[in-house]
């Protein structure tokens, strides 16, 4: 599919969304919000892909919500507001939903919406210079939409701060508190990503989407007997599958993988 806001750039299992709209520093409005979703949904099926990277084109990562669309939502009927926001959340559900392990590729500013989408995926890796912020309530609103992404990344208490300050904080403090994975200089972002990339396609990926599952069925809940039970029966059906067989007698017969070929 070809996209409108959107590139999609395929170098062997790994597929870079390349949001490409950097006059406005890849703000957001409806289309690109489409676009979003439609290439999560597209990659999301591809076999031909393990690893999905978000990145934008330009100075910035993303600068969060375009103005023109929040001065167009601005004027909605509290009906069209809600069917806007749907939408929003709907794409940060596919993205945060995917079947394959995600890393955000941050440079600049990720801003508003645009640290929701960073958090949104699994992994980010941030240039030194990246700057996140929560800004909503500077404009008279709530970061409600991106809230489920970020409170998983940074919990309540820093959220609690920066929700209601809409400070910028850069990388360093990001990583301090849990929302950014790696911090390298600008010029080695590329290979910042290519780090994790390499351990990823290592790893089996039908156990990678099942380690996936299992934090999201396991956290916040007590370690009773109920937990307890569920974490062996999802070990002893993962350990069923073929994916886990090929993965235990190539171990023993010290070869790669087949899922590595």
């Amino acid at each position: 599919m070809t996209y409108e806001t959107l590139e999609i750039e395929r170098s062997s299992a790994v597929a870079t969304i390349w949001m490409n709209r950097p006059d406005v520093f890849n703000a957001f409005n409806e289309q690109l919000i489409a676009d979003l979703g439609a290439a999560c949904a597209e990659l999301d099926v591809d076999a031909s892909v393990r690893i999905v990277v978000l990145a934008g084109r330009g100075r910035h990562f993303s600068a969060g919500a375009d103005l023109n669309w929040m001065q167009r939502a601005s004027a909605y009927t509290e009906a069209e507001n809600l069917a806007d926001a749907r939408k929003f959340a709907g794409m940060l559900q596919a993205l945060a939903g995917m079947s394959k392990p995600t890393i955000a590729r941050v440079q600049g500013a990720a801003l508003g919406g645009g640290t929701g989408l960073a958090a949104a995926c699994d992994m980010v890796v941030a240039s030194e210079d990246a700057q996140f912020s929560t800004s909503e309530v500077k404009f008279g609103i709530i970061p409600a939409v991106i809230s489920p992404y970020v409170l998983r990344a940074i919990g309540p208490r820093h959220a609690l701060r920066y929700f209601q300050t809409a400070e910028k904080f850069r990388a360093a403090e990001a990583k301090a508190i849990g929302l950014v994975s790696e911090v390298v200089p600008l010029e080695q972002l590329d290979a910042g990503v290519a780090k994790l990339v390499e351990p990823l396609l290592a790893g089996g990926p039908l156990a990678q989407l099942a380690a996936k599952q299992l934090i999201a069925a396991i956290t916040g809940r007590p370690i009773d007997a109920t937990v307890t039970e569920e974490t062996a029966t999802r070990i002893s059906r993962q350990r069923a599958t073929d994916e886990a067989k090929e993965g235990i007698a190539a171990f023993l017969q010290k070869r790669s993988p087949a899922w590595m070929s």
